[in-house]
C-alpha cells in the first residue's frame, strides 16, 4: 500500500521522528532505568508503564519510518479556480439544505471533525478538479449518494498546523 503525501507531509515527520528519537527516547528510557531501579519487576507498575511508554514510542518511530519509505509524492498546488489539496471548499449539501466549510488533505492529516477531510474520502474525491458553481455527486457506496453544490474555493497555503494522525 502506498500513501500519497505532500512534502510538506514528509517534512513534519520527519520532523517528528527527530524529535521522538532525541528527546522522547532518551526520556523514556530514564524512566525506564528509574522504574527498574525500584527493585522487584514482577509487581512494579511504573516499570510496566514506563516500557509500554518506551514501546510505544518505538513503534511510532518504525511507523512514520514505514510511511515514508512507500509513500508516493504527490503535488499540493492546484489550478486557482478548481478545488485541489488544500484548498478550503464551502459546499452547500442539498439533502440536508446546510452550507459546510472543509479543508482537503492528505489522508495521513485528515480529521473530519476540524473540518480536515482526505482527498481518499468520498466527498474529497468528489470535489477534486471541480469549480465553483458546479453540482457534483457525492458516491459514499454503491447504493447512496447525495449531491453537493461548491459555493467557494480558497487556495490556502499549508502552513504546518495540520497536525499529522495518531494510530
Amino acid at each position: 500500500m502506498h500513501n500519497e503525501l505532500t512534502k510538506s507531509d514528509i517534512k513534519k515527520m520527519q520532523e517528528e521522528i527527530e524529535h521522538r528519537k532525541t528527546v522522547v527516547r532518551k526520556e523514556a528510557l530514564e524512566d525506564v532505568k528509574e522504574a527498574r531501579a525500584h527493585g522487584d519487576l514482577s509487581e512494579n507498575f511504573e516499570y510496566h508503564a514506563a516500557k509500554k511508554v518506551k514501546n510505544q514510542n518505538e513503534s511510532r518511530i518504525r511507523y512514520l519510518e514505514r510511511m515514508i519509505k512507500t509513500a508516493v509524492i504527490v503535488s499540493d498546488e492546484s489550478a486557482e479556480d478548481e478545488v485541489g489539496m488544500n484548498n478550503t471548499v464551502e459546499v452547500y449539501v442539498e439533502e440536508d439544505g446546510v452550507t459546510e466549510k472543509y479543508k482537503l488533505v492528505t489522508t495521513v492529516r485528515g480529521n473530519s471533525l476540524e473540518g480536515l477531510i482526505s482527498t481518499e474520502s468520498p466527498m474529497g474525491k468528489a470535489l477534486l478538479g471541480h469549480k465553483v458553481g458546479e453540482r457534483v455527486y457525492v458516491e459514499v457506496n454503491d447504493g447512496y449518494g447525495y449531491y453537493v453544490v461548491i459555493r467557494s474555493i480558497e487556495n490556502t497555503i499549508d502552513d504546518g498546523t495540520d497536525k499529522l494522525r495518531s494510530f
